[in-house]
């Protein structure tokens, strides 16, 4: 069952029904939506379950962050549109939520337990010191991707769903042995042949391009030569220079610091006790029995078929469930409580060891609180420097006056292209609203204070603008004189041998062609595809070679610098004996494929059933982009 669990979670399907699990470290997906008749129109609906317009929002934001991750440049819901991404999302998550829709109604429903334990399993959600759950990151996180806990266990309980399917699926599937046997008979047949190389001297070399012929060779590949067009901008910096020295904190404010975090500071009180999952009270009730009884945690989980839930030096708000957590840490030392009902089920917990909390001393966190006075200080005087900037810009200075009258430092950058890369394609090290900001405004524009996040603000001054250009012929005729000759040269080459091929095709012989051409013919009986084959014999010849028929003239490339001309003399077919083995061997994998495809079929039915459907026009209007201009009807004459 675990291969089974493998291949289904390496299947192109799988892929992408969980493509935000890919995009976050939670698992994001769909909600049913009890108040639609409310709310504005869903994006997607199917059967009970649907996906508005905030949401749709969410998890496209989530997509366009990946693509910026892998792209290492700003993209835009307008890139994406225009790459028609939203609609190829669109209909897989349509497929997707239709499917989930079935697969509920058809009675595939996870119990609480594997989520509780699913949600026990996400690193996210642990102390990184403690190794333990942590409540308050276990929230953060959540609030970071929008989410509530009640979205995480339904997107947790949608995993289990389409596990289950698709283990089911795969575990049912297998391919006739036919199908194996055709593949092995193609990879084992062999093939006799002969052939010559035509190289680039027969061929003849192409003369010194002429500047008429450059100039044509540059226009024709404009899109690729044109440069980008550059900006050149100065900004204005509102935090302190690198180097300069922070001012220093005073006692009295590190005491007072100190008192008003002290509690948060202390270590807390911290038990070490185990827990055991229930899917009901009485099976609760049999547990905390045997526990009682004297049957250690490890045999009351074996014997209930359960996995124990250890936790060494764990404080109180490392426990996820509140009920959970206050009983355990009112319980005394060797003490079995009785079953505790938290929000995802029954719980019995056995405490084995507590360990005190100790109350924080000023000296062991002066460190860090010095360090969080300065960096509060230092937010506050660059704040104090925006709100003087503005003032300064509101009685009429410009953007250069003003930074030096509060302080601001102005800095100017090197020149970049509107997806933040230098003149040499290195990426910039800038936040993504500089170079918004930059390509909004025209020359010498400047732009109002920008928000970048974290403290970090920036006012923009457009210096110069560089036009997107295409270089003069004298700036890049080395280069472009060296690739016009590589392109003549093949052409050359492709003809001669096209030439030669033409020849054997009309009745003469493969030997005299060669001989009259000064090539050396190779004869070779048995050839097999295999790597050995194409490593020694070339590529060219292995495609020619197995791409036509019996008797057939090839003709290709070989390399960048010749082609090759032959002819399949004779085709034997696999010996049984050697292919029979290999018919096994490939089975396997042709069955994953089979599967894939029945389990994507699947999933095309399903929503057919729950009569799932999505409004591309909501989707737009939720990513705030216009719809693309329909192409112009062609004029009737």
């Amino acid at each position: 069952m675990i291969s089974l669990f493998r291949n289904f979670s390496k299947s192109k399907w799988a892929a992408g029904l969980f493509a935000l699990i890919i995009l976050s470290f939670l698992i994001v997906g769909a909600q049913s939506d009890v108040f639609s008749s409310l709310g504005p129109k869903h994006v997607i609906d199917a059967g009970d379950r649907s996906i508005g317009a905030q949401q749709f929002r969410g998890d496209f934001e989530r997509v366009r962050a990946n693509l910026q991750e892998q792209a290492g440049r700003p993209v835009s819901f307008d890139d994406m549109v225009k790459e028609n991404i939203h609609t190829q999302y669109l209909e897989s998550q349509t497929q997707r939520l239709g499917f989930l829709a079935w697969a509920w109604n058809a009675g595939i429903r996870p119990g609480k337990e594997l989520v509780l334990k699913q949600i026990r399993q996400i690193p996210a959600f642990f102390n990184q010191v403690t190794g333990q759950f942590d409540q308050d990151r276990y929230q953060q996180a959540l609030a970071a991707q929008g989410m509530t806990s009640e979205m995480l266990e339904q997107d947790l309980r949608d995993q289990y769903v389409a596990s289950q399917f698709g283990a089911a699926v795969f575990a049912g599937a297998r391919v006739p042995r036919i199908y194996g046997a055709l593949l092995a008979g193609q990879a084992l047949e062999t093939r006799d042949g002969r052939w010559f190389t035509v190289t680039q001297a027969m061929a003849g070399q192409t003369p010194d391009p002429t500047d008429a012929q450059l100039t044509a060779f540059l226009n024709e590949n404009a899109a690729q030569l044109r440069r980008p067009e550059f900006r050149m901008i100065s900004i204005v910096l509102f935090n302190a220079a690198p180097n300069s020295q922070p001012a220093p904190i005073s006692e009295e404010r590190i005491r007072e610091r100190f008192e008003f975090r002290k509690a948060a500071l202390s270590s807390a009180e911290k038990r070490t006790f185990v827990t055991l999952a229930a899917p009901n009270k009485e099976t609760a009730d049999r547990i905390a029995a045997a526990l009682r009884a004297g049957q250690t945690p490890a045999q009351v989980a074996a014997a209930n078929k359960i996995e124990p839930g250890n936790y060494v030096d764990t404080p109180q708000s490392a426990l996820g469930d509140p009920a959970v957590a206050a009983a355990v840490f009112a319980l005394p030392v060797d003490q079995v409580s009785n079953p505790i009902q938290g929000r995802l089920g029954f719980t019995v917990a056995k405490v084995t060891a507590v360990t005190a909390g100790a109350p924080a001393t000023l000296e062991s966190v002066r460190n860090a609180l010095v360090q969080e006075l300065r960096a509060e200080d230092a937010k506050g005087e660059t704040y104090a420097k925006v709100e003087k900037y503005e003032k300064a810009r509101q009685d009429g200075k410009n953007l250069a006056d003003a930074a030096q009258s509060v302080g601001a430092r102005l800095v100017q950058l090197p020149p970049f292209t509107a997806d933040g890369r230098l003149p040499d394609g290195q990426p910039l090290n800038a936040p993504r609203q500089i170079f918004e900001s930059a390509y909004a405004l025209s020359k010498g524009g400047e732009s109002d204070i920008i928000d970048a996040g974290e403290g970090q603000y920036f006012a923009v001054r457009v210096d110069d603008i560089r036009p997107a250009s295409l270089p003069t012929l004298a700036e890049v005729r080395a280069p472009l004189a060296q690739q016009w000759t590589l392109r003549e040269n093949a052409r050359r080459l492709s003809a001669k041998a096209e030439e030669l091929a033409g020849r054997v095709r009309a009745g003469e012989d493969i030997a005299k062609v060669a001989a009259t051409s000064g090539a050396e013919l190779t004869t070779r009986a048995g050839v097999q595809q295999s790597r050995d084959s194409q490593t020694q014999l070339g590529e060219g010849v292995l495609r020619g070679l197995f791409g036509q028929g019996k008797g057939q003239v090839f003709s290709g490339a070989q390399s960048q610098t010749s082609f090759v001309v032959g002819h399949v003399d004779a085709i034997h077919g696999a010996v049984p004996a050697l292919a029979a083995p290999l018919v096994e061997q490939v089975r396997p994998r042709l069955t994953q494929a089979l599967a894939n495809a029945m389990v994507e079929q699947s999933f095309t039915a399903a929503a057919v059933r729950t009569k799932a459907k999505n409004d591309p026009a909501a989707a737009l209007a939720a990513l705030g982009v216009e719809a693309p201009a329909a192409p112009a009807a062609p004029v009737k004459k």
